[in-house]
């Protein structure tokens, strides 16, 4: 006979490194080159002392003259609170005592829950992998009641429960924890469900539900202008990533030109290159048109990826149009308190009945951010060219 007690075993014995596998290895290829580690996590903070520039004590000199004055290393100190990542699923109590008696079905019914928490895990985690850990997924332009047209659905994705900040940072009342129903990826809109008289202005942001500022510090973060891992970036050159504007047409020759300023200026090795859908499409345009021949790698995670001189080359959906990110993943650490697991109660248990009804939940959690020891190691190009 099924009963609760034989889903907490199965949680925690079957499921759990099953989806914890899938989260850190199979959420895109660019995760899955990414060492984690639970280094220089100390508490609730990562603390972590980061050397840059080189170690100025070496000279030459006469046979008779004075050795180099010493000047040991530069090292700076990054600091960054660990992020709450969370997934839950949902049972009813009518689901799990109809499936009693079938072994069969109550399996189904597991893996169904399953199968769901992964899929929006993976799409959240990849979509904070390079957002700026602010959890904006797009910015409003106007709206028409519950339908909202936004800069950009490459973010969203139906299901999702969302909330609208103003510019200000106040969340309006009737658009708190709303369900986007449908997506119009034509128009660039969402319909969300809920009764809305609220007219959002221009510029007026939209978060998954609670993630105001409390996302992972991706891409976008070491990209961005502001200040990185608690320090600010005016005098530290070093923080600063090269960024490439207005690149127009791609080709070999603009790729490997900043490649080979990272590693002239910063010594480092880009073995990683992203960019967007269009951009992939643009290059291999290219591509057929010097009739250069097409090559692929088999990369970990089980996916495939182009190869630019033995470096793979990936798109994702997430990437904004237009851009390529060239990336050394060694200088990437996902520092961690520890692996994925679920949130016990008192009493050990990780299946739950809510308060005030009829269900059961369970929550996935981890705590974790992402710091990039070398910025200056890393470069974008945007502004490609794109049909």
């Amino acid at each position: 006979m099924v009963t609760l007690e034989t889903a907490e075993k199965a949680l925690k014995s079957v499921y759990l490194n099953v989806v914890a596998d899938q989260l850190n290895v199979g959420v895109n290829p660019l995760l899955a080159k990414i060492e984690q580690t639970t280094s220089d996590v100390w508490g609730k903070e990562i603390i972590k002392l980061v050397p840059y520039g080189i170690n100025g004590g070496i000279g030459a000199g006469t046979e008779t003259g004075e050795l180099p004055t010493p000047a040991s290393n530069n090292y700076d100190r990054f600091k960054l609170e660990l992020k709450n990542l969370y997934g839950t699923i949902e049972l009813s109590d009518k689901a799990i005592r109809a499936s009693q008696s079938n072994t069969g079905a109550f399996v189904n019914l597991l893996n169904a829950e399953m199968e769901g928490l992964l899929k929006a895990s993976k799409f959240n985690l990849g979509r904070m992998l390079y957002g700026d850990g602010s959890g904006s997924l797009a910015t409003c332009k106007a709206n028409n009641g519950n339908v909202i047209v936004l800069d950009s659905v490459r973010n969203v994705m139906e299901g999702m429960v969302v909330d609208v900040y103003s510019q200000s940072g106040t969340v309006y009342p009737d658009l708190k924890g709303v369900r986007i129903v449908s997506v119009d990826r034509v128009n660039n809109s969402i319909t969300v469900s809920a009764n809305v008289s609220t007219t959002v202005a221009d510029g007026d942001i939209v978060t998954v539900q609670g993630s105001r500022e409390n996302e992972l510090t991706g891409l976008g973060a070491i990209f961005s202008d502001r200040d990185l891992y608690g320090l600010s970036r005016e005098g530290r050159s070093w923080l600063k990533p090269k960024q490439y504007e207005n690149v127009g047409s791609i080709n070999t020759a603009k790729i490997q030109s900043a490649i080979d300023y990272i590693d002239e200026v910063a010594g480092s090795q880009i073995d990683f290159i992203v960019c967007s859908y269009d951009v992939r499409r643009a290059y291999l345009d290219y591509l057929a048109l010097t009739r250069t021949n097409v090559d692929y790698m088999n990369l970990d995670g089980g996916f495939k990826a182009l190869s630019y001189n033995g470096i793979p080359l990936t798109a994702d959906r997430f990437i904004e149009s237009g851009t390529m990110y060239l990336l050394n993943s060694g200088d990437f650490k996902l520092h961690q308190l520890c692996d994925w697991r679920w949130l016990e109660g008192d009493n050990g248990k990780v299946i739950k009945q809510k308060a005030g009804s009829a269900t059961y939940g369970a929550t996935l959690v981890k705590y974790a951010d992402m710091i990039c020891d070398k910025p200056i190691g890393q470069a974008k190009l945007s502004g490609i060219t794109v049909e």
